[in-house]
């Protein structure tokens, strides 16, 4: 198995691994605690029942109440944007299931079909984020919560969406989630400082008024989207690509008009985020 760094602070690429094998799993966990992010190339004789195997090992299985399932397997997400589709779910910045009160550990997205170029994936280290911020907002931050809703994203607001429309989303009314997490958490993993808040899920920081939490997060926004924070992933069918969600941001590009890119999700259950001050 060879393991090589995409960037000097955020993700790998594993070559040589197979995920239907128990002894590979410790060798990739390590290398997902200390990166972030995975890239497990050459994974295309994986079937949904090995995917789901694989992501058991982390731990239990999120079955998403939004996106459509794959066929016969509810425990897989289908991602997919048609070729005459505009819209590609995830294309803001964001953090699965930050709107849960324990976040999601992780995601295993599994490559099917990708078009000849671009539909990459990019990723931001959340604790190079904090960690280049001002030893003075550091402080500032580490005494603030903020909320996370789906109600804007999945819930009744939402249902004029091609993704909606396509019924590529579904089950608005289950969008009743509302939760506040420390704006700076400790990682479950490691305990290294990381900021929790993400343009997508958050919606205001607890405490301050409207304009005052929405400059603050605009600067934070701004703040994590340096190229030097940054990995992206380029998909070749087969692979399986996993990221700590309580360690980065990620968004979908969406540069591949005219062809078709189709996945499998699986989320991982999390645990409650403890704030630096708890």
């Amino acid at each position: 198995m060879q393991i090589t760094p995409l960037t000097g602070g955020l993700g790998a690429e594993v070559q040589g691994a197979d995920i239907r094998q128990e002894a590979d799993f410790a060798p990739l966990f390590e290398a997902f605690k200390t990166h972030s992010v995975l890239v497990i190339r050459g994974q295309a004789e994986v079937t949904p029942e090995d995917h789901i195997a694989f992501a058991r090992r982390f731990g239990p299985i999120n079955v998403n109440r939004f996106f459509k399932p794959v066929d016969g397997h509810p425990e897989i997400a289908t991602v997919l944007k048609e070729k005459d589709q505009r819209a590609a779910v995830g294309e803001g910045w964001h953090t699965d299931h930050s709107y849960d009160e324990a976040p999601a550990m992780g995601s295993l997205l599994r490559a099917i079909e990708v078009p000849p170029y671009g539909g990459d994936t990019l990723f931001v280290s959340m604790s190079q984020a904090y960690d280049s911020l001002s030893p003075k907002m550091q402080k500032i931050l580490e005494g603030l919560s903020a909320w996370h809703s789906s109600r804007h994203v999945f819930g009744m607001a939402a249902q004029d969406s091609e993704a909606v429309r396509s019924g590529r989303l579904s089950n608005a009314e289950a969008a009743t989630q509302d939760v506040l997490h420390p704006v700076v958490i400790k990682h479950p993993f490691s305990g290294r400082k990381s900021l929790f808040v993400n343009p997508v899920f958050t919606t205001r920081i607890d405490g301050l008024s409207a304009a005052e939490s929405e400059a603050l997060l605009q600067m934070l926004y701004q703040h994590c989207q340096q190229p030097e924070l940054q990995a992206r992933v380029r998909w070749q069918a087969g692979d399986i690509t996993l990221w700590d969600n309580r360690a980065t941001w990620h968004k979908a590009i969406n540069d591949y008009h005219g062809f078709r890119r189709y996945m499998h999700r699986i989320t991982v259950e999390g645990c409650p985020l403890e704030g630096v001050s708890a």
